[in-house]
């Protein structure tokens, strides 16, 4: 099918996230307060949202903590940036196995699997304008971790966000994701319009070819809203391939830690540098007040 270039796109910058590379490039936020000047820089190079996830301070491991989460919130609405806030909720979703002769017991150290309830605790808490939503279970990269999303555990989630009034950010690994985020629409779980992130080249959903991404893309319902991003050095080539395809960017210290071969990027420099693919292909960067209007979001009150 023809392509229909995006005109007006949004950025998104995935400022942290909760892999294993807070010990790989310094500029990788730990503290809230980090986390917070990581978003509102990427805010003023022209990301109009923010998806963040929280970590512990001193270790930089990967955290559910709901102070941390009420901290980087107060400070990113405290500040004088205005930016589109929107928080993970793919935490606690995580079982790791033990050898493929002797599965179980799981390993207790590393599986961090919680009820629906408290997967949400913290948008409950935080009222978020967006938070997360993976719509499937997967095997992730390591070869005993599956990254676990149950249909029953999606409904309930989804169910809770749709009431909360918080817009859930779909993140579809693959192509039967975005069947079960279809459905969730259909049965009245998720409102529509939603909103989709396409998510290519993670180990081990769908590849980042340009075969598989247009298979994705033709799979997300005509009036969704939709982003996409893929790893490492494919980050800024998908940026422009989004774009072509309709679509909006994600860039971040997630997804990528590197601004060229040999130098550490910046959430701000790895922005800027998308912003400039948006422009330099003749579309335009949309503001965070231009998104609510798009996406039908209420600014929230910054003591929320």
């Amino acid at each position: 099918m023809p392509l229909t270039m995006n005109r007006e796109v949004f950025i998104t910058a995935a400022v942290t996230g909760s892999g294993g590379s807070q010990d790989r490039s310094p500029h990788v936020p730990r503290s809230p307060e980090q986390i917070a000047n990581a978003a509102i820089d990427a805010a003023r190079a022209g990301a109009a949202i923010v998806h963040c996830h929280v970590r512990e301070p001193d270790t930089g491991k990967p955290s559910r903590r709901l102070e941390l989460y009420r901290e980087l919130t107060e400070r990113v609405r405290e500040s004088e940036v205005d930016v589109v806030l929107n928080l993970t909720a793919g935490m606690g979703g995580d079982i790791v196995f033990g050898s493929p002769e002797s599965p179980f017991p799981v390993n207790p150290d590393a599986t961090d699997m919680i009820g629906a309830a408290e997967r949400v605790q913290h948008v409950a808490e935080c009222l978020p304008e967006i938070c997360t939503l993976d719509c499937g279970t997967m095997n992730f990269a390591e070869a005993d971790y599956v990254m676990t999303n149950t249909p029953g555990m999606l409904e309930a989630m989804g169910r809770m966000m749709t009431a909360l009034g918080v817009k859930p950010e779909i993140e579809a690994f693959d192509t039967g994701h975005l069947w079960h985020a279809k459905t969730l629409v259909d049965q009245g779980v998720l409102d529509s319009p939603a909103l989709v992130q396409l998510c290519m080249g993670v180990p081990w959903g769908a590849p980042n070819d340009l075969n598989t991404f247009m298979a994705m893309v033709n799979n997300v319902p005509s009036d969704w809203t939709w982003s996409a991003f893929s790893l490492g050095r494919d980050q800024m080539p998908y940026a422009a391939a989004a774009v072509l395809a309709g679509g909006n960017v994600r860039v971040g210290l997630e997804d990528n830690l590197w601004l060229e071969k040999g130098v550490l990027a910046t959430n701000a420099q790895l922005v800027e540098r998308a912003a400039n693919v948006v422009t330099n292909m003749g579309a335009r960067v949309i503001g965070p007040a231009e998104v609510r209007e798009k996406l039908g979001l209420v600014k929230r009150d910054p003591k929320f």
